[in-house]
């Protein structure tokens, strides 16, 4: 969940009652719209079918008519492939979909001229495992990313990667923390653009951009490129919680939020379109639009995803566009899941055997109508288990049912109850039984690459130790009596989290505080509680409680690094250098390519006349995170200061060929240059930075390099300047500038 920008609350209402309202108006909205209709899986049907009662009337009768897609695929191995990912986008929230109170008229577009896929499920309510599947092809369980937060391990090929391989251009242009390089998602890409806030020092959990910058960055790097094939993945990230869209989606959206949110984002999916058609490639660019997971709006207490898995997490949106390729439109029923994209996408394109070792399954066949079969969707989270220390939850969606192994199971029969307002897992435990031993088989198979586990005929109760040794504890607990809490018997204990994080967003930090004092009662074992304790603290400039709170946590849970990055960011803000470097250096034994402790300790000993020392430090974390502007800039300071200006200015040159923008870096080159006595690259670096945005150093800083150079006239001229908007600098900069004007002119 995430902080939004820097722009707050856009309605007046806030934290739990204002998601529940918004859910409720939602409801009765399409209540009104669509009506009451009866008859189980018919019902779902129509509702999803169409955006409205002639399209959707069109397509139902398509469907049970049996007409045959015209897919053409001969051609389409020179096509571009555009992949835009929505981040947080339910699919019962868009007018394609069936929702008639949306206003999504370009994803609508799409649907209506494209391929739309009525049932598809994610693999996990998170961003960062769901996007590694939609990359790999593969489960969680078989990429390793469980959380968000985890890394994708080496040796996994991605999409990316592949096509990187057979010639493709490849580019990311993303829009949160969530999905950061650092994580090993941007495998295979030639350029990925994850800047957030460039000028912190820090990327913090919660940093995002909004669609508008995450748009302007793919246009411009497609203005260079594109005459070649290219790969392109664009992440969206708006409709996340708390929701906060721009004006006038705000305002129009006043009583639904989330949909204005979505209704922003459509606007940016319009943008990509127009884009793609202002370059001439529309045409040749195969559009892939896919949500990585939906979100909880109050109706089963979840405000947000990650808990449970239920419908509004998991169902998501997945489009195909080209037409061209897809010369008759589509909507295709058979369930579904995002592993699938992957090995489709390397069909459609003529790489049909790159997919070998991806568990998804080629959706070409569906495409040409060839089948109509539904895909088990395996489905999980371990994002209770790690965030709150609750079990982990695990389903099956084969057909009709869903089948849920936490420690109390779940069953459901979605034709009949596509609410998931009736467990049935006690009274058709005969079903539940099957499901769960179907379940189990299907962890097994995913995790090995979809063969059999052991290689042949297991017993239980080897196959109960390899799912254990999975991380599936409720599956087989290690001990009796060693099953975490059921997250459906936390939910009083969730409503309060949801509460705490209310006030956060409200910036009401005393009362986040009290109510994650209560959780930490209930959560003391879960290294998030004390954290989120700290920080509302911190924000209260109460940090010695912050610190007592973080080594209290510490002593629980003596190795963790969240813990410990959040216990040296304190120390440094207090101005207890020493203990902040000791800190941070506990955090690299752990993680050596954290990059919150490689800064750190990078500064500190910068601030302490270290150089050499600092420099490898900044070489470290400059692995890691190559595009950080304030690395760069910190790293070019360190070799300026230290006499290597030649290696500095090499290095603030690369820095405005990424930001042509930012004035300070002419200051600074400027200035190199100055020291080198090379004083006409100075003046011109210098005139460029007050071209940009005139400021009282810049003209401070030109004055002197003309001075230097023996143009006194030009000196004089820009330290008149200076002292004329000198309001603001120190006495001893304007005293400085008096004496060397007077000087100046008596000569």
């Amino acid at each position: 969940m995430s902080k939004k920008r820097s722009q707050k609350k856009g309605a007046s209402t806030s934290g739990q009652a204002r998601f529940n309202a918004a859910a409720a108006e939602k409801k009765k909205a399409r209540r009104e719209t669509q009506g009451r209709k009866s008859g189980g899986r018919s019902r779902l049907i129509w509702w999803m079918t169409g955006t409205g009662a002639g399209l959707g009337l069109l397509a139902l009768v398509f469907v049970i008519s049996g007409g045959r897609s015209k897919v053409k695929l001969p051609g389409a191995p020179s096509y571009n492939v555009l992949l835009i990912t929505l981040d947080t986008t339910r699919a019962d929230h868009l007018g394609c979909y069936g929702d008639q109170t949306a206003r999504t008229p370009n994803l609508d577009r799409l649907a209506r001229e494209g391929i739309r896929f009525a049932r598809v499920y994610c693999p996990a309510p998170l961003t960062l495992p769901s996007h590694a599947s939609i990359m790999t092809g593969l489960d969680p369980v078989a990429h390793g990313v469980r959380n968000n937060g985890h890394d994708l391990p080496s040796g996994i090929r991605s999409l990316a990667e592949i096509l990187k391989g057979r010639g493709y251009s490849t580019s990311a242009f993303v829009s949160s923390f969530s999905v950061d390089s650092r994580f090993g998602i941007d495998r295979g890409f030639d350029v990925y653009d994850d800047t957030f806030r460039a000028e912190l020092p820090f990327k913090t959990i919660n940093a995002e951009r909004r669609a508008e910058e995450t748009f302007a960055r793919f246009s411009r790097w497609l203005g260079n490129n594109g005459e070649n094939r290219f790969f392109s993945w664009v992440h969206y990230y708006d409709p996340h919680w708390p929701y906060d869209p721009p004006s006038p989606y705000k305002e129009e959206f006043a009583s639904r939020l989330y949909d204005g949110e979505i209704a922003y984002m459509d606007h940016y999916v319009g943008a990509l379109l127009d884009r793609l058609r202002e370059k001439g490639v529309l045409e040749k660019t195969i559009v892939v639009v896919a949500g990585d997971h939906g979100e909880g709006l109050g109706d089963k207490v979840e405000i947000g995803h990650g808990i449970f898995l239920y419908e509004e997490t998991l169902r998501v949106p997945l489009i195909l566009y080209n037409t061209a390729v897809f010369s008759r439109s589509r909507v295709i029923e058979s369930q579904v899941r995002l592993v699938d994209v992957a090995p489709t996408v390397l069909e459609i394109v003529g790489l049909k055997e790159e997919a070998a070792g991806m568990k998804g399954q080629s959706l070409v066949a569906w495409l040409k109508g060839k089948t109509r079969k539904d895909l088990d969707s395996l489905v999980e989270s371990f994002y209770p288990r790690e965030n709150f220390g609750w079990s982990e939850m695990v389903g099956l969606i084969s057909m009709r049912w869903k089948f849920i192994q936490s420690p109390r199971p779940e069953l459901y029969d979605l034709e009949k109850d596509p609410e998931e307002r009736k467990n049935l897992g006690e009274t058709s435990a005969d079903r539940a039984s099957e499901l769960r031993k179907k379940l189990e088989q299907e962890v097994l198979r995913a995790s090995s690459g979809g063969k059999p586990a052991s290689g042949g005929v297991s017993t239980r109760a080897e196959d109960m130790e390899k799912l254990r040794s999975l991380g599936y504890v409720n599956f087989a607990p290690a001990r009796p009596g060693s099953i975490f809490p059921d997250p459906k018997d936390k939910t009083d204990l969730l409503r309060l989290i949801q509460q705490a994080q209310a006030y956060e967003f409200e910036e009401n930090y005393a009362e986040a505080e009290q109510v994650y004092l209560r959780v930490l009662e209930d959560v003391p074992d879960t290294p998030a509680g004390y954290v989120n304790l700290a920080i509302a603290q911190a924000r209260q400039r109460k940090f010695d409680q912050a610190v007592e709170t973080l080594n209290r946590g510490m002593s629980r849970i003596p190795d963790s690094e969240i813990l410990l990055v959040r216990l040296g960011h304190t120390y440094l803000v207090t101005g207890r250098s020493r203990e902040a470097f000791e800190t941070m250096n506990k955090v690299l034994s752990l993680n050596p390519r954290n990059v919150d402790a490689l800064t750190v300790c990078a500064g500190i000993l910068d601030l302490q006349g270290r150089k050499e020392e600092a420099r490898t430090y900044y070489d470290r974390a400059l692995v890691v995170e190559p595009e950080s502007r304030y690395l760069r800039m910190s790293y070019a300071g360190n070799l300026a200061s230290n006499g290597r200006l030649r290696e500095a200015i090499e290095v603030y040159k690369k820095l405005i060929d990424d930001f042509p923008e930012e004035q300070a870096f002419y200051q600074y080159i400027g200035i190199a240059f100055s020291y080198l006595g090379e004083y006409d690259q100075a003046i011109s670096c210098l005139e460029q930075a007050l071209t940009i945005r005139p400021t009282p150093v810049g003209f401070f800083n030109l004055a002197l390099a003309y001075e230097k150079s023996g143009n006194n006239r030009e000196a004089v001229k820009y330290f008149k300047l200076y002292l004329e908007n000198s309001r603001d600098e120190s006495e001893t900069s304007i005293r400085k500038a008096k004496a060397e004007l007077e000087r100046l002119e008596k000569e």
